[in-house]
């Protein structure tokens, strides 16, 4: 007899190796469903464990025509569930089924127009028959020949089966990727997929989850003790927050201040977690190591590698002495755990490590506790909500890992640290005093390693350049500079310049950031 699945209502999506297949398990979660994403190649175990009521093959780089290019598991297409198959999946999808793809014809890279050919319960209720609009395209093969029972909906320019679908069989795919957000009437797309043709409802709510967890939290952790390395970001904090709810004193959070955060972060964090919610709090101000340990070292990766070991060095020292605790918590997110099973060598793997300094060594031998582990970030911080965490510290700007460090080129020293927490604070004060804090997905100070002369007063100066950097994106998988008024950036510069001694010219960095790279830190 197979088990009932965990989430009997959910999504399965298979992954064929693109960098946004995230997207698609956001844009599936923000409908208020559940999904997992799993690859091609252990897909076919996901769907017996799954049970999906409906699936979606996401694109990819390979082309179908390649000897030992991924399919899509045939026990998935004869199951009998609606399938939304998208670019590579669209092709893979019609090969698999008898159709034809072909390469040589011109390729779509970027913004297209698809005209509406046929009416389709995929775009029902916003795209009209005979109306062409805009979509965003990554292909270079085409489908040329469609399989038996599909018809065209939808064409482009140099897609002439842009979308294409057997309704009865309720078989649809996509020449474009409805995920991102260039394709503004994406998120709908999917919506009727997962709602009018999947036939779903929205009771993916982190009310649910929140009970869920707790739960299953009591489940695993039983009376034992757990030890939570808490770093003072969203991730980790929410979980702490989640496990105390759960079993209360048993829970005891590590704190590691490497005098690498924002300006009285560190101060923040131990005023909420041990005044505002009691929670058991080790505070270990270990900055003096980790500032003599980068002092002199200019290359960012051996930075985070840096803070990586001394970080486990530290934690490791104050968990033993929490006696009897057998269980670690984690802030692990779904992307985390994607990650760890996507396809070797891919971009998740150079992603990873940029963002990150290490994590900790399996000597300890503890249980993992991860009640975060099927969230994406914007989940995270509805969750941070639902347990009434403070609004904010749960809308706070992305911080990296290994904190000021990458932020300071060249090597660390106290006085540079105090100089960039001045400067970052200031502007991150006038971001807010303006109202765009919100509006703004992350904002920063960077101290230049660039030193210039300068005349201030009557006297000459020779002082750093601080940069500034504001961005705005939805998914963080692309970005785009915000647009200042020149009289704010000159409000901020000024500040600055006035307050901060040690820094005598400003400069705002106006770089976007294209589909396909990583964000820049």
């Amino acid at each position: 007899m197979t088990a009932k699945p965990e989430h009997p209502e959910n999504i399965l999506i298979i992954d064929f190796g693109s960098q946004v297949t995230q997207l698609i398990a956001r844009r599936v979660r923000e409908t208020g469903v559940y999904c997992e994403i799993h690859p091609f190649q252990s897909a076919d175990a996901a769907f017996q464990r799954l049970q999906p009521k409906g699936v979606i093959f996401s694109g990819g780089p390979a082309s179908v025509l390649d000897a030992g290019s991924p399919r899509a598991p045939q026990s998935v297409i004869d199951a009998g569930v609606p399938i939304l198959g998208i670019c590579y999946g669209q092709q893979t999808l019609c090969t698999q089924l008898g159709g034809k793809v072909e390469g040589g014809h011109a390729r779509e890279f970027g913004r297209a127009d698809v005209l509406i050919k046929r009416a389709s319960a995929l775009f029902e209720g916003f795209w009209e028959v005979g109306k062409s609009y805009p979509v965003w395209m990554s292909h270079g093969d085409r489908v040329t020949q469609l399989p038996a029972g599909f018809e065209v909906i939808a064409t482009s320019e140099n897609a002439p089966f842009a979308i294409a679908a057997d309704e009865k069989r309720r078989y649809y795919t996509t020449m474009f990727h409805p995920e991102v957000v260039h394709t503004p009437d994406g998120g709908k797309l999917l919506a009727n997929f997962v709602h009018k043709i999947v036939g779903l409802k929205s009771d993916w709510s982190m009310a649910a989850y929140r009970k869920e967890m707790i739960a299953k939290i009591r489940a695993q952790v039983g009376s034992g003790k757990v030890i939570c390395g808490l770093s003072g970001g969203v991730d980790s904090s929410v979980a702490a927050v989640l496990i105390h709810e759960a079993i209360g004193d048993n829970l005891t959070c590590i704190f590691v201040d490497h005098g690498l955060m924002r300006k009285n972060e560190a101060e923040e964090v131990v005023a909420m977690f041990r005044g505002h919610y009691n929670i058991p709090l080790v505070h270990v101000d270990a900055s003096d190591m980790f500032i003599n340990a980068l002092e002199g070292e200019s290359d960012p990766e051996k930075k985070r590698k840096t803070i990586g070991r001394l970080f486990i060095d530290v934690f490791e020292k104050e968990a033993k002495k929490v006696g009897g605790a057998k269980f670690l918590a984690q802030g692990t997110l779904y992307p985390d755990v994607i990650e760890s099973v996507s396809f070797s060598g891919g971009p998740s793997v150079t992603i990873k490590s940029h963002h990150n300094v290490g994590g900790l060594p399996e000597r300890m031998h503890m249980a993992l506790v991860e009640p975060l582990r099927e969230l994406f970030k914007d989940e995270v911080r509805a969750l941070g909500r639902e347990l009434g965490l403070p609004e904010r510290f749960i809308g706070r700007h992305p911080f990296p890992g290994p904190g000021l460090a990458i932020r300071l080129p060249g090597g660390v020293t106290r006085e540079k640290i105090r100089i960039l927490q001045e400067a970052d604070a200031i502007y991150l004060d006038e971001i807010r005093k303006a109202g765009l804090y919100d509006k703004i997905w992350q904002a920063f100070a960077v101290l230049t390693n660039v030193q210039t002369v300068g005349v201030m007063g009557d006297g000459r100066t020779y002082e750093y350049v601080c940069a500034l950097r504001a961005v705005t994106s939805v998914d963080g998988m692309t970005a785009d500079f915000y647009p200042f008024e020149m009289a704010f950036l000159g409000r901020v510069a000024t500040r600055i310049i006035n307050e901060v001694r040690g820094i005598n010219r400003v400069v705002y960095d106006v770089t976007s950031k294209p589909p396909g790279t990583i964000e820049w830190e």
